[in-house]
Parts: C-alpha cells; sequence; structure tokens
C-alpha cells in the first residue's frame, strides 16, 4: 500500500517539529547526557524514532519496520565493512612490531605533538577522506595517533574535527556529483561554489586543530607550519574544483598537501618541542581547548635508536598498500567495472516506491526507492580487506593464522557493528518517514536570515546522516526551492548545504563510534560527543555566516553563482 509523507501531522508546525527532533535528541542526549553506552543509545532512537513514525507521522508499521531493516543493511555494508577491515590491518601491523617502526619513522619528521597531528589527522586523513569517505579517514588517523601514544580521547576527538574540510570532495567528488543530480543544477558549478566557500575553512582548521589540542600560547607557537598545511591544502582544492571539477578537489589538495608539509618540517622546526601530551584534551573543559601540554627540558631529548631502509620501508608498506587500493577502488572507472562483476540490487519487497515525498520538499510527488544494492566487490571496506590481506602475507603471516586474527578483531567490534547499524536504521525511519523534511522545513520558514540556517540545515543533515552525500540527497531539493522562493541563488544555497554538511561530520553517531572502536575506547562515545559538540557548532555557525555575506553583502556577493 502506498503512502505519502505528512509534514505537519500535528497541525502544528512547531510541536511537529519538536517531535519529529525526538528520536535524534535521544540518540544524542543518551550518549552525552545519559552515558549511556552507544548500542544501548542507538538502539533507544530507533525505538523512539519507528514509535514517532507510526504513530504521530501516520507510517504504516510494516513500511516503518521494512525501512529499520534496510537502514541496518546499509550501516552493516559499507559502513561496518570499512571499520572492520581498518581495525584488522591495524592489528597485524600492530602484532608484527611494524607499528611500532611506524611511530618511530614519524618522530624522525618532528617530534612535536602537535605537528604529528597536524600530519596526521589533517594532511593524512584529508587524503582518506578525498579517495574513499565514508568513515575511512577517522578509522585510520585514530589509530595512528593511538598508536602514537596520543589519549583515547585526544585521537578520537582531534581525528573528528581534522576531517571537515575534505568532506565536501570526499570519495572521489560523490557529494557534488549526488547533489547535481537531486538539483538538476550544473556540477561545475556546484563544485565552484563549494570550492569557494570551503578553502577559507581549509586555512583555518588546521589552526583550530591545534587550538582544541593544547591551547592558543602552544598554538602560536607553530603557526608557520599550520599556514603552510592550510595555504598548500586550500589552494589546490580552490583551483581544482574551480578549474576542474569535483572529483579530484580532495585527494589531489590531501597529497599536495601532504607532500609541502613534510618538506616543510624537515626544514623547520619550532624553538621549543611539545613532546608529552600530558592533559591537554583529557583535561580540556568539554568543547574547549584544553590546558597546555608539558614541555621537556631545554637540550634534553629522548634516546632515538636509527632505523634501518628495509626496517621503515617494511613498517610503512602495509600503510602504502592501504593507500594504493583505497584510491584505485575508488577510481569511478574501477568502481564501474566492479559494480558489473558483483553488484546485486535487491528491491525491498513491501517499500520499493511505496514512499511518497510531496512538495514543498521536492518538486512534485516523489516514489522513494527502497533498493539494498550490495556490491560487495566494489566496497571500500572489501579494498581495504584486499590491501590487509596482501600485507598480512608480505608480513609473513599464514592464511590460518590470518584467519583466527579476523576472528579476533570480529569479535573486538561486535558491539560497533551492532551500533552503526541501528544509527543507520535510525536514519533512514526518520528520512523514509518524513521526520528529517519536517525538521528541514522549519529551517526553510526562516525568511531573510535562510543563508545562515540553511547551511546549518546541512550540518544537520550530516549530523543525521553521517553522510554528506546523504544530506545532499536529502535536502539538495529544498535547499533548491527554498532559495529561488526567496530571490537566492539555488547554486549558492546547495553548495551550502554540502559545504555547512562538513561541520557536521564530526557530531554524527557513525562518526563518534569509528573513532571510539579505533581507539579502543568503545563505551566512550559519550566523552567524545561532548568533547567535539562546541566544535562542529562553532564551526557550522561561521561557514553560515560567511554564506549570509555572500547572499547579502559585497564583495562576498561576487563569489556567489546566480
Amino acid at each position: 500500500m502506498a503512502w505519502r509523507q505528512v509534514y505537519d501531522p500535528l497541525g502544528s508546525a512547531l510541536l511537529s517539529t519538536l517531535i519529529a527532533a525526538l528520536p535524534i535528541a535521544l540518540l544524542l542526549g543518551g550518549l552525552a547526557v545519559l552515558r549511556l553506552r552507544a548500542h544501548i543509545a542507538a538502539l533507544a532512537g530507533l525505538g523512539a524514532a519507528l514509535l514517532v513514525a507510526v504513530l504521530a507521522f501516520g507510517m504504516p508499521a510494516g513500511l516503518a519496520a521494512r525501512t529499520a531493516g534496510l537502514g541496518a543493511a546499509y550501516g552493516l555494508f559499507p559502513i561496518g565493512w570499512i571499520i572492520l577491515n581498518v581495525i584488522f590491518l591495524y592489528d597485524l601491523t600492530c602484532e608484527r612490531g611494524h607499528f611500532k617502526v611506524m611511530q618511530e619513522s614519524l618522530t624522525g619528521i618532528t617530534r612535536d605533538r602537535r605537528l604529528q597531528l597536524l600530519l596526521i589527522a589533517f594532511s593524512f586523513g584529508a587524503f582518506f577522506e578525498g579517495a574513499a569517505g565514508f568513515g575511512t579517514p577517522v578509522a585510520v588517523t585514530a589509530a595512528i595517533l593511538i598508536g602514537l601514544g596520543f589519549s583515547p580521547l585526544t585521537a578520537s576527538g582531534l581525528s573528528l574535527i581534522a576531517n571537515t574540510a575534505p568532506v565536501a570532495f570526499g570519495a572521489l567528488g560523490t557529494p557534488i556529483v549526488a547533489l547535481a543530480g537531486v538539483t538538476g543544477l550544473d556540477l561545475r558549478q556546484l563544485s565552484a561554489m563549494v570550492g569557494r566557500q570551503l578553502p577559507f575553512f581549509s586555512m583555518l582548521i588546521p589552526f583550530w586543530l591545534v587550538w582544541a589540542y593544547c591551547g592558543f600560547r602552544k598554538m602560536i607557537e607553530v603557526w608557520p607550519a599550520l599556514l603552510v598545511a592550510g595555504v598548500s591544502f586550500a589552494a589546490p582544492q580552490f583551483l581544482i574544483s574551480n578549474l576542474h571539477g569535483p572529483w579530484l578537489a580532495g585527494v589531489g589538495a590531501a597529497v599536495i598537501s601532504m607532500a609541502v608539509l613534510v618538506l616543510f618540517l624537515l626544514k623547520w622546526k619550532p624553538r621549543s618541542v611539545l613532546e608529552k601530551e600530558g592533559t591537554a584534551a583529557a583535561g580540556a573543559p568539554e568543547g574547549g581547548p584544553g590546558p597546555s601540554a608539558r614541555l621537556p627540558e631545554p637540550g634534553r631529548e629522548p634516546a632515538k635508536r636509527s632505523l634501518a631502509a628495509g626496517e621503515l620501508f617494511r613498517a610503512w608498506l602495509p600503510w602504502i598498500i592501504l593507500s594504493l587500493f583505497v584510491f584505485f577502488w575508488g577510481i569511478p572507472q574501477v568502481k564501474a567495472f566492479l559494480d558489473g562483476l558483483s553488484a546485486v540490487r535487491i528491491p525491498v519487497p513491501g517499500l520499493d516506491r511505496l514512499v511518497f515525498r510531496m512538495p514543498p520538499v521536492v518538486p512534485a510527488e516523489t516514489a522513494e526507492p527502497a533498493v539494498f544494492a550490495f556490491n560487495w566487490l566494489s566496497f571500500t571496506g572489501t579494498s581495504i580487506l584486499a590491501a590487509a590481506l596482501v600485507s598480512g602475507l608480505l608480513m609473513g603471516f599464514s592464511p590460518a593464522r590470518l584467519l583466527r586474527a579476523y576472528g579476533r578483531t570480529l569479535k573486538r567490534v561486535r558491539y560497533s557493528l551492532l551500533t552503526v547499524a541501528a544509527m543507520l536504521a535510525l536514519g533512514y525511519v526518520t528520512r523514509y518517514a518524513g521526520l528529517d523534511a519536517t525538521l528541514g522545513l522549519a529551517f526553510a520558514r526562516t525568511g531573510v536570515l535562510y543563508p545562515f540556517f540553511g547551511t546549518l540545515l546541512g550540518w544537520l543533515g550530516v549530523a543525521l546522516t553521517g553522510s554528506d552525500t546523504s544530506s545532499n540527497v536529502l535536502f539538495g531539493s529544498l535547499q533548491k526551492i527554498s532559495a529561488q522562493q526567496l530571490g537566492l541563488s539555488p547554486v549558492l544555497m546547495a553548495s551550502a548545504n554540502s559545504a555547512g554538511g562538513v561541520m557536521g561530520k564530526m557530531i554524527d553517531a557513525q562518526s563518534i563510534v569509528v573513532a571510539s572502536t579505533a581507539t579502543g575506547w568503545y563505551g566512550h562515545e559519550g566523552r567524545i560527543l561532548r568533547f567535539v559538540f562546541f566544535h562542529s557548532l562553532a564551526l557550522a555557525a561561521l561557514m553560515g555566516l560567511f554564506v549570509l555575506l555572500q547572499a547579502y553583502v559585497y564583495p562576498f556577493t561576487r563569489l556567489a553563482l546566480r
């Protein structure tokens, strides 16, 4: 039986908005306030979403149950598949002692914790975001930082903060391609506009990241490196997105930033080296910067052993293989070829095209497809598994030992997989029941301030779905319609949805679970959420103000396409 979404089921926009917000409020409140374990909070949020969808919004119970099942499947594939295989590779490198050698090699580039954080979380993480997205960068960088001796809160929270500026062009431009598809706007215009909004924040994020780690004074001590990292990422991001398109804007900028930053750090050293983490992040006010970390006594350095070239190469080889595999898997032509070999598309019986989105969220009544695409060979997680298996064999593991190690990893991440499945089920129920549209329409009623609140709508979309791509699919049409009604540039507001959405990436529940799993800190997701929430909201507000200036204030209006 077909069902049409209703966006004001209670006859009051305020009450309908409040009841629509209840599931996500319960999820985040359960994590941050009640301090529930992540899988308990996720299941509670899912239960609330099902009740609100059926009892308040009138969605048939059968449709709601099938929607939750579809969301859970997408939670396991591809998100859970990425988590499982990244942790598997990390465990293999630790068991062989290669991770320790890699740690020592990084201290050879710089012993300063601030600069290690900058190189790994910002530049290296940006590469994985540009190449793969979908939680890969946070999983990899958080695992590396914890291996370098960063505390779990620091490694988790700051990996999330760093994974912002590259997100809009993540997975080889997928969010922008999806945005163009749902809005009908020109792909290159959207790419250019996002490329004019994000570079300002790409330069800001390195400073913000280190400030959040050790405070303003210690951040200023390394400002040259922060400026080099930011400019070497922002300039290529702007040029590639405006002159070429969205596909290589993320990964290209990241590769250039990594190379430039490493060369700079080999020549430049800060006057004082921050070598001990101390309580920099763990003792911080929730959401704010921490006190300065301890400095070693002048002239005293820890003894370091020299690393042979072969030893160094073997330590880095698994991560080189991972980078090559992930990048290769992400090339559109390769992905299409692998899809042709393995893709299985399963329309969900009793759900596919039976739920209809209604105006003004979409221009005309639109049936929602409900198809589970099990593209097992082209999943990013499959490329990571392949990299882990190849690396494991090169490290001397037998097939039997690899299988046993995989079983241990699976046992280790079982609750994380349950959590991600429940969170994606929650996101799908809010989408198919129209709860997300009710929240979006509340933002669309803000009139002249819509450029600011429309940007926050993108932030909300990513916080709800965990994906800039999904947020663009959900709210892209609404942004275009609202902009046309208010006399604003549709390209500006559609792009603002994507650019604002990147700031919501650090508080989406699935990313927090990825970070907690990678650092072995499962069960502390509430602490991570409290740590990053201020940063997420503040950066989203700054992006909203920037879009507001683009909409109304010269010379910023020259950056807006009409």
